[in-house]
């Protein structure tokens, strides 16, 4: 049931930030900047004016009618819990399991009988649930764990070293690992792992950047780690670092900051001592994302997307693995991007396998090759028209790989694909259960202003007698992202079933500069093309309404990160054409967003306003500088959390200031603050607060009601 949207009383109080004359000349460009001081969190006016920030959300959500609704149907609704796939190293088996009303998953082992013991939980770790599990990686042999903790949201892991058999910790805590891979060497005396130089030899601005690669060996001083790669390249890279299964080959991959390319080193680890491997470069200056695999077989394996956007699988015949020695196993495909292989082998099998998984337009695909030549043995059937996370294979090999498949009304279930006999089971499903409303899903397609056509996703009630049709105009919130070639493919949430089953639609366009449609659809969504993603969503949002799914007055737009960007662009851009909005942990000052956090690591996506050509890009739509005084805005919430170190919340006050100077309307401009939280993994609680609030926010704006 729907009824027209509300606005907020005419008598509720904007607070009033200051305006300050501050002006930065950009290559001949003034650039006004009024909102500079919010800019800093300690200022004693910011926390004044956050406070009157809180007090105005207070007001706001006193209004809201549905709030605990939707609270009580996320919680329902997450009530399977979550299952990974099982990881195997020798006997034992890890894998993370959530029970119903658990905060976060926890880590188990099961030993070879079959007992399960705890290895980490977060919340017996810290029960006020503000520690996080961010990643783990046990020894080849099974034995050692390492696993990197952070607390409040801030992401800065401090890496960990246990011994499976009893939890203890034998090593740590070492800082500095945001984001460190940890590549153990057989025996499990020592590993490769990298960490950001010490800060104290740093400039204050470039504290979060200078990652090394360093050997380090179990329980020495992290004075004793070995600097093996990194020094003199680019302040910004990130590094991946592999180990084979057999301990033989080392390969390093660089990439600076975010760009969708790599170059790639390895060294042969045979009588070379650890810590000075004699690193090659096997693929560099190339624009392209390459890695590689050695297989069991002893046949080195390509993933690259070089001369193939939408990716491929070749075999490296030479010593040198250089690209003049690949020849494709499996070609690109021009409809579908390749996302995963896993090796299946053993005396069992006939032939040495391949298990290949492609998605199609964000929707996933599997078939089964032969190792020895490519070719294509048969197409494999899945659960549903969903996404498949995986596959996993065991790294001491075998005739059966594992992976989750979702879709959007489907929880993720653990499923294992069998060599032997061509099927497709379920391995593990979620400990709880759920009762799925029924609602229909869709994929379709709609012109962009340019005429390029982009695939959305639409999750609608049931509508029996029209199934690919609107019923008639519903609230509905309209989901983006748009870049860093990430994917949004059909996937399980709460929160989009809630809406639904409330009453409302929810759509997810696959915009340019993700990667639905392979690399070049990222390439055409980024830098001095990203005005195609603010295209694409607003031709999204025209289709929506021309075609009767919705009404500008009752459409909602909500994004987050690069999302929140994005919805921050098209609410400046058309602010006639959505009715709400709610931005989360967006980047909305794109002329400052390199002076703070990780934003320079982001050049290679959006460009750099201290270059002349790429600062015009940015200007052009910055959605800080493009909000208009006079302008009458959508009813907008922006979320933003205070321990976030990837979006820097000064985004958020500053474009909250803006927009509250400048709205005509009376629709609320609104700051959702939270605290001892940052931009990823959170406790279940928190989430299911924060989308309670966003639901129940675009609920009130978009004039959905829901009975009981």
């Amino acid at each position: 049931m729907t009824t027209p949207p509300v606005a907020s009383s005419p008598d509720t109080a904007r607070p009033q930030a200051p305006r300050v004359d501050v002006v930065d000349d950009f290559h001949g460009t003034a650039v006004p900047d009024p909102y500079r001081w919010l800019e800093d969190a300690a200022d004693p006016r910011t926390a004044t004016w956050l406070q009157e920030q809180d007090a105005l959300m207070a007001a706001e959500r006193a209004q809201w009618t549905t709030r605990e609704h939707f609270a009580d149907q996320i919680t329902a609704l997450l009530g399977a819990g979550t299952i990974s796939p099982p990881y195997y190293r020798g006997e034992r088996t890890f894998f993370t399991r959530r029970e119903p009303g658990q905060q976060f998953a926890v880590l188990y082992i099961r030993e070879s009988d079959g007992t399960e013991r705890v290895l980490i939980d977060p919340i017996a770790l810290d029960p006020s649930g503000t520690t996080t599990l961010d990643s783990w990686q046990p020894s080849k042999e099974g034995d050692l764990l390492a696993y990197q903790l952070s607390e409040g949201g801030d992401e800065e892991s401090q890496l960990y070293v246990m011994t499976v058999s009893d939890g203890r910790i034998i090593d740590g805590p070492i800082d500095r690992c945001r984001y460190s891979p940890v590549a153990w060497l057989p025996g499990g005396e020592a590993f490769y792992y990298v960490r950001r130089l010490d800060p104290a030899l740093l400039p204050a601005n470039e504290v979060q950047f200078h990652r090394r690669v360093y050997l380090h060996h179990l329980g020495a001083p992290t004075t004793e780690d070995v600097l093996v790669f990194g020094a003199g390249m680019e302040k910004t890279n990130y590094y991946g670092v592999e180990v084979s299964v057999d301990g033989r080959w080392l390969q390093i991959a660089a990439s600076q900051g975010t760009e969708p390319r790599n170059d790639l080193w390895v060294a042969d680890l045979t009588d070379q001592d650890a810590g000075h491997p004699a690193l090659r470069l096997v693929a560099g200056d190339l624009d392209a994302q390459t890695s590689l695999t050695f297989g069991r077989d002893g046949r080195v394996y390509v993933s690259t997307d070089l001369d193939a956007p939408r990716g491929r699988l070749a075999i490296a015949r030479g010593p040198d693995f250089t690209p003049d020695s690949w020849v494709d196993l499996i070609a690109e495909d021009p409809d579908a991007v390749l996302e995963g292989v896993a090796i299946l082998d053993g005396p069992e099998l006939a032939e040495e396998l391949l298990l290949v998984v492609r998605s199609h337009s964000g929707v996933s695909q599997m078939s089964l090759h032969a190792a020895s030549d490519g070719r294509l043995i048969e197409q494999i059937a899945l659960p549903g028209v969903g996404t498949i996370a995986g596959p996993v294979e065991r790294i001491s090999g075998g005739p059966v790989a594992w992976f989750v498949y979702t879709d959007h009304t489907t929880v993720p279930t653990v499923y294992s694909f069998d060599g032997r006999t061509r099927g497709v089971e379920v391995f593990a499903r979620p400990p709880g259960s759920v009762d799925v409303p029924p609602v229909r899903s869709l994929h379709l397609r709609y012109t962009s202003a340019d005429g390029t056509s982009v695939g959305m996703f639409i999750v609608a009630p049931a509508n029996p007698g029209a199934p690919e049709q609107p019923d008639r105009p519903r609230p509905t919130i309209l989901y983006g992202y748009g870049g860093f070639g990430i994917p949004l493919t059909p996937g399980y949430s709460a929160a989009i079933l809630s809406w639904v089953q409330s009453g409302g639609v929810w759509a997810i366009a696959n915009l340019r500069g993700g990667g639905e449609e392979g690399e070049q659809w990222h390439r055409d969504g980024m830098l001095g093309k990203k005005q195609n993603v603010f295209d694409d969503f607003h031709a999204a949002a025209e289709y929506l309404i021309d075609n009767g799914w919705t009404t500008t007055a009752q459409l909602g737009i909500n994004g987050g990160s690069n999302g929140g960007l994005l919805v921050g662009a098209a609410m400046t851009q058309r602010p006639d054409l959505y009715g709400s909005v709610v931005c989360v942990a967006p980047l909305l000052d794109m002329i400052r967003y390199t002076t703070s956090e990780l934003g320079l690591t982001w050049t290679v996506e959006y460009g750099d306003p201290e270059v002349p050509e790429e600062f015009a890009w940015l200007h052009a739509y910055s959605p800080y500088h493009r909000v208009v005084e006079g302008t009458t805005y959508p009813a907008t919430m922006v979320v933003v959390f205070a321990n976030d170190t990837r979006t820097d919340p000064m985004h958020g006050r500053k474009m909250v200031a803006a927009l509250q100077y400048a709205h005509a309307g009376q629709a609320p401009i609104l700051l959702r603050c939270e605290s001892e939280v940052g931009h990823g993994a959170r406790s279940i609680d928190r989430a299911v607060a924060e989308s309670a609030d966003t639901l129940a926010f675009f609920a009130q704006h978009t004039g959905l009601t829901v009975q009981g």
